[in-house]
């Protein structure tokens, strides 16, 4: 008699066509707590919304003036597109192995069951979490920032530092992260939806203000620098665009969603896509437009004449905390997939979940992880120059390299076929993004290395 794989969800003959499972007793604790698959398509919509948009765009007018307007625009709209073409695909390759009888619930599930336990346990689970708790650590930097933005605001001298801020705004994902289950995140993303709607409505009114009143900066597009250095920017570009896309949870989010699970991720993906179109696009040209080539890394940075704010105070305020709020919910949603390992590794999936057995280690581990990852952004403020390394070698490979190989040897569409070739080409096309955003993140660690302290207030 087979003993049941608990890393998957399996379904009796009967249910495959409805992809509903069987006992969840089958199922280890991390797969039975943390992706509890009770959510629907819109639910998965705000996940997914959460996962790939955030302060991020603040980044998009800098990386149109290393690029100038049309290669700028064209290559933010195929990466739109690409990005929806890779993340579709991984929804079909988990419908279609949910319509077998065998429902994936995690990026390793995945790669193990379709490239081999090795490439599960070895590369693709370590590679996820690697990238996920560095998102959180980025996330938790970029909250003190912000505090820190607010705070010299409206006290210029003041002399706190910035590893008291980062304290500070690591407190509030330190209680958020006992939310039991990635689907009872779901209201708090939908408000980070919200969020992400407003901030960039005030990014977007900022910069429109700025660029028509009487102290606007000259509007040079004309891309500055060496043609060795015009080169290398414009490799950063390209990296900067690529990587504003990732995600890398796409099979925990599609996790959650109810059987029968068939189209409903592409119907989440749509309302996705809607605010990546919306946000994306708007702040890029805007920004772009407002500042043209001295469009800084942030365009926060460009709303600010050496520290004379040139949008009103209270507008200010309310932008960055509509962005303190939002980089909460990543930070939480990022947790995730380390909760789920937590929760597999010391959990007992026979007991309740809210037992004393299974809620002790729950409150230690998962708050251990949150302080850690505070701790480790206080200690590197540089650490976005080392999320920019990881991410060539992490999010690019996950999720745009990743889909097209598990596509191909999941469904084997003929070498003849446009599908074959298309997911080759992308693949391809990645793989050498993969080593140009390691050059130009490496290049940007050697330049900024002279600033690099451990705590430094930056």
């Amino acid at each position: 008699m087979a003993t049941a794989d608990p890393n998957f969800i399996h379904l009796s003959s009967p249910q495959k066509e409805n992809g509903v499972s069987e006992s969840p007793g089958q199922l280890d604790a991390g797969a039975l707590f943390v992706l509890k698959s009770r959510g629907s398509w819109l639910h998965s919509g705000y996940h997914l919304t959460t996962s790939i948009v955030g302060p991020v765009i603040f980044s998009f007018p800098f990386a149109l003036s290393l690029l100038g307007w049309a290669p700028g625009l064209l290559i933010t709209t195929l990466q739109a597109l690409i990005t929806f073409y890779s993340y579709n695909l991984l929804s079909v390759i988990l419908d279609h192995h949910a319509q077998l009888g065998k429902r994936q619930l995690r990026f390793r599930d995945m790669a193990r069951d379709i490239l081999g336990p090795r490439w599960g346990k070895y590369f693709v689970g370590p590679l996820q979490i690697a990238i996920c708790y560095g998102a959180v650590i980025a996330c938790i930097l970029l909250g003190g920032q912000s505090l820190k933005f607010i705070y010299l605001l409206y006290n210029p001298s003041g002399k706190m530092q910035l590893y008291q801020f980062i304290t500070i705004f690591g407190t509030v994902p330190l209680f958020l992260a006992q939310i039991p289950s990635f689907h009872s995140l779901r209201h708090i993303n939908l408000a980070s939806l919200l969020l992400v709607l407003a901030y960039s409505a005030c990014v977007v009114a900022g910069s429109i203000h700025i660029g028509n009143s009487r102290n606007a900066p000259n509007k040079d597009y004309s891309i500055k620098g060496s043609k060795e250095n015009r080169i290398l920017g414009a490799i950063n570009g390209i990296s900067i665009i690529a990587t504003t896309y990732g995600c890398g949870i796409i099979p925990e989010i599609q996790a959650t969603i109810a059987p029968p699970v068939k189209g409903k991720m592409f119907k989440g993906l749509c309302v996705c896509f809607g605010v990546i179109v919306s946000t994306y696009f708007s702040v890029a040209i805007s920004g772009y437009w407002a500042f043209g080539n001295q469009s800084q890394p942030s365009i926060l940075s460009n709303f600010m004449d050496e520290n004379r704010p040139l949008l009103p105070s209270w507008f200010l305020l309310l932008t960055n905390i509509f962005t303190l709020m939002q980089l909460v919910t990543i930070t939480v949603i990022y947790l995730q997939p380390t909760n789920e390992v937590f929760e597999k590794w010391f959990a007992n999936p026979k007991m309740d979940q809210f037992s004393a057995r299974n809620v002790m280690p729950r409150l230690v581990l998962r708050s251990l992880s949150v302080i850690i990852g505070t701790t480790f952004a206080a200690m590197f403020p540089f650490f976005g120059d080392i999320m920019a390394l990881f991410g060539a070698f992490g999010v690019i490979p996950l999720d745009f390299i990743l889909p097209m190989v598990l596509y191909n040897l999941t469904f084997k569409p003929s070498r003849q076929s446009i599908v074959f070739w298309a997911n080759t080409l992308i693949a391809v096309a990645s793989s050498a993004l993969v080593a140009m955003g390691a050059l130009a993140s490496v290049r940007q660690i050697i330049l900024d290395a002279k600033t690099y302290n451990l705590f430094a207030n930056v």
